[in-house]
């Protein structure tokens, strides 16, 4: 849906669920082989390109259903643990009154409709923003102008689905400083396996299903576009409406199923405790297993590596994948990406030691 500036209002979601800050815009699919030569060669950057996305065929969405029905209390559970921690610091006059849910498109998009929803449902002041934030490019800084101009800054917290090595999130703090923001900007998240989050429903990389499909299950946009072809100076970044999937979109009843989980869940949540030793084990771990990789696979650029089993599922997906390193093949949480490897032919190197603390990696084909 749009405004009468055409404008993205909410998406497929309802209005009250969320609005994005984003520019509809519409350019020709790159295809994925031309988009890797580009972003690799340095030609283009990844933002400025677009490639169709791919249908998932029905075994695909058979996977996606099964790993939904089994997590979908423990999504409503740390849902209701994240409001609550939220709740805890606004009570503590950590966080002010007015809180403001900046959700990072697209991947945050579903976790901020229903960290949104539980706010709400404890009687706080919650708004929830859709914005852009691009690696190498930062958040969007006309998004953020306009979310300044109407709310206490003080009270925005970022949220994503994942972390993966930490890129995003480095990605954060440094357009935080560059709006002029003091102190590390907040970061929730659903899984935070690298330990880059400001709060998390826990540090396991496991399936989120959210994480192994794309605009169908976040209100039907595109991964953000900055292209200064369709993206002036002043616009807000830019996405398109990914109505080819529109059948099979199911943003509304993935944030309905769960919400009901969240609202049981909340009677009893407490606010998760922030440990920062355990955090920068973590972070440490990511370190060495990424720089392992590096240096076992000659890798040159580290945007090659994609781990965590969500971003390691989406790189399968969206790019030209070289191999993909599992823990456990057998894990039903892989079945996913197991199946999009098999379907593509794309080598699986199973071996507990190369994933550290991921279950998936990807690492991403060289183009000569």
């Amino acid at each position: 849906m749009r405004d009468a500036s055409g404008r993205l209002l909410s998406g497929s979601y309802d209005l009250d669920d969320v609005t994005f800050l984003l520019k509809p815009v519409h350019m020709a699919a790159t295809g994925i082989r031309a988009k890797e030569r580009l972003i690799q060669t340095g030609a283009a950057h990844y933002s400025e390109m677009i490639s169709e996305e791919r249908r998932p065929d029905a075994r695909y969405l058979e996977i996606f259903e099964d790993a939904f029905r089994r997590s979908t209390r423990r999504m409503g559970t740390d849902i209701a643990r994240i409001a609550a921690t939220i709740a805890d610091k606004v009570g503590q006059r950590t966080l002010p009154c007015e809180i403001t849910l900046c959700s990072l498109v697209r991947a945050g998009v579903p976790y901020g409709v229903l960290l949104h929803r539980a706010l709400k449902g404890l009687g706080l002041d919650s708004i929830h923003y859709g914005v852009s934030i691009i690696r190498d490019r930062g958040l969007d800084a006309n998004a953020m102008a306009y979310i300044f101009a109407r709310r206490d800054p003080d009270g925005v917290i970022f949220v994503d689905g994942w972390t993966g090595k930490g890129a995003i999130s480095r990605e954060l703090r440094t357009s935080w400083a560059n709006l002029g923001r003091a102190g590390a900007p907040e970061l929730a998240v659903l899984a935070d396996p690298g330990g880059f989050a400001t709060v998390s429903g826990s540090h396991d990389d496991w399936l989120i299903p959210s994480g192994i499909l794309g605009a169908n299950i976040s209100g039907l946009i595109s991964r953000s576009i900055l292209n200064a072809r369709v993206v002036g100076p002043n616009d807000f970044h830019g996405a398109m409406s990914v109505d080819h999937l529109r059948d099979m979109d199911i943003s509304r009843r993935f944030v309905n199923a769960v919400s009901r989980c969240v609202a049981a869940a909340q009677p009893e949540a407490l606010p998760i405790l922030f440990d920062a030793d355990h955090l920068a084990q973590l972070r440490a771990a990511t370190t060495d297993c990424m720089g392992a990789i590096i240096r076992a696979h000659d890798v040159d650029n580290p945007n090659r590596i994609k781990p965590g089993l969500a971003e390691a599922t989406r790189a399968v997906l969206r790019r030209r994948p070289d191999r993909v390193f599992l823990r456990d093949a057998s894990d039903p949480d892989a079945a996913a990406i197991v199946h999009l490897c098999r379907t593509d032919a794309v080598p699986i190197v199973e071996c507990t030691r190369t994933t550290g603390p991921y279950r998936a990696i990807t690492l991403i084909k060289k183009v000569s």
